[in-house]
């Protein structure tokens, strides 16, 4: 543990920002850093537990939170930089980015605020790349065998990193022009500066995995040309389709999937080229359907554009400010969020179901909708009616749809591969990782649909235990937990 009494007198203090209207007018990273005298009394917060959930329960990754914690408090940095590492490939990434399951398995939360394990696992990570102590490690042996990984989301980073370490050939592919799958183009840079990516992508490549980017595998090259080159197959494509809003005028002009605007900024930041019709929030009426984190991503980003307006709307209903008993400690709590994107403007509406858009002359000037109300059945299950007398009308030049997604694309290389799905359409894997297909593992949203980035690095790792396992008979690779709350 840290100090003994240090969580009974030192209260919680988070990250300053930015002023809303400095960070606004840029597109960087808004946090500031924290004094080391301060960065180690925060750490020194952390309880001898006995049973620290916030690894054992909270964390996928398994992180060893407790032990880096104190190493912080007693300023010994580089161990504590080698216990972050030991389970988490990219704690640049989960200590931006995470939305810190392990604190809410925090066992100082039941009582009090808890322990500031995110910011903590951001100050270790990002003064070992200061220091110089993060380095290439590439394999001491080689083993001959060769590895496809199709796709560079963090479920396929991982898996990469982790299989070149046990001295496999490894070849990772995507169909994008840029590596880092979601990281790069779905999250905004203001929440994850693309250098932060590339100084790791630099790593993997001194490591010696093999890039290659524009590569649409499925189309560019052939299940069969993947299965007669490489030893075994590593799918981490993540769940591309979006689901849709299936309400009269759906195809109007301005109604557009969240991602694709996303997407575009981070194109636009990156001086890199857009194929496709530009969508610009700047003066106009914006509303986000769904209320989730992509939702919010749509927002900060449309105030950063100059938008007129922005309404995000929700179909379930409004989450309590506080820990909803349904959701006990130390499981993730069904409670209000707010996330800095909601700090910077826009409103909020819940239980708001959409019926249809309204258009003139082809394009999108409107939506139509009423209130919702939930009721849950004696099964459990949540029934949801209109209210009576609710029907609205709202204005909206752009509308843009953040309801999550459905599945992978499974036309081309995974029908191809002729794959099993589960029931909603995900790739099907056992407890190794394995598909149906004999050499074919997957891992990443293609398998358990959206999930949580730390999660995904959980299940690329696990993965990659297993293919070294069938690769090679046995494997010095961990075996990552991917369990929590």
């Amino acid at each position: 543990m840290g100090k003994a009494d240090a969580f009974l007198n030192i209260p919680r203090r988070n990250f300053a920002k930015q002023d809303v209207q400095e960070r606004l007018r840029h597109y960087r990273e808004i946090y500031l850093e924290m004094a080391e005298e301060d960065l180690q009394q925060q750490a020194s917060r952390c309880m001898d537990c006995g049973v620290p959930y916030c690894h054992g329960f909270g964390c996928p990754l398994g992180n060893v939170i407790p032990e880096w914690n104190r190493m912080v408090y007693l300023g010994r940095w580089q161990e504590a930089t080698e216990l972050l590492h030991l389970t988490n490939n990219f704690p640049e990434i989960t200590g931006r980015i995470c939305p810190a399951l392990c604190e809410a398995a925090c066992t100082l939360g039941l009582t009090d605020d808890s322990v500031t394990v995110r910011q903590n696992e951001y100050s270790i990570v990002e003064r070992a790349w200061r220091e110089g102590w993060i380095k290439p490690m590439p394999p001491a042996t080689e083993t001959g065998r060769k590895v496809a990984v199709i796709g560079s989301g963090p479920a396929g980073l991982a898996a990469s990193q982790q299989l070149r370490r046990a001295g496999h050939q490894v070849t990772l592919f995507d169909k994008s022009d840029r590596l880092g799958g979601i990281l790069r183009f779905g999250i905004p840079d203001y929440k994850l500066d693309k250098r932060i990516l590339d100084r790791r992508l630099a790593q993997m490549a001194a490591e010696g995995v093999k890039f290659e980017s524009d590569v649409f595998v499925g189309l560019d090259i052939s299940a069969e040309y993947l299965r007669k080159r490489f030893d075994a197959v590593c799918l981490c494509v993540g769940a591309g389709v979006p689901r849709d809003l299936t309400v009269e005028n759906r195809e109007l002009d301005g109604v557009h999937f969240a991602m694709e605007f996303l997407v575009q900024q981070n194109r636009r930041n990156a001086d890199l080229p857009i194929k496709e019709q530009e969508i610009i929030a700047k003066d106009k009426r914006v509303v986000i359907i769904g209320g989730g984190d992509t939702g919010a991503d749509c927002l900060g980003t449309a105030l950063r554009q100059g938008a007129r307006s922005v309404h995000q709307l929700e179909i379930m209903p409004r989450p309590p400010l506080e820990r909803d008993p349904a959701t006990p400690w130390p499981n993730w709590p069904n409670m209000l969020r707010t996330s800095t994107s909601h700090e910077e403007g826009g409103e909020r509406r819940w239980s708001v179901a959409t019926t249809r858009f309204i258009g003139n002359q082809g394009r999108v000037i409107g939506l139509h909708g009423h209130e919702v109300n939930w009721t849950r059945n004696p099964d459990g299950r949540m029934d949801m009616k209109p209210v009576e007398g609710s029907d609205f009308e709202m204005e909206a030049d752009l509308v843009l749809l953040a309801m999550g997604f459905v599945h992978p694309q499974r036309n081309g290389l995974l029908d191809d591969l002729e794959v099993d799905y589960d029931r909603r359409g995900n790739v099907q894997v056992d407890g190794t990782m394995a598909t149906s297909v004999p050499g074919v593992f997957s891992a990443g949203d293609a398998t358990t649909g959206a999930w949580l980035v730390v999660r995904a690095i959980a299940a690329g790792r696990k993965m990659a235990h297993y293919v070294d396992e069938y690769l090679m008979g046995t494997t010095c690779l961990p075996d990552c937990p991917t369990t929590s709350g």
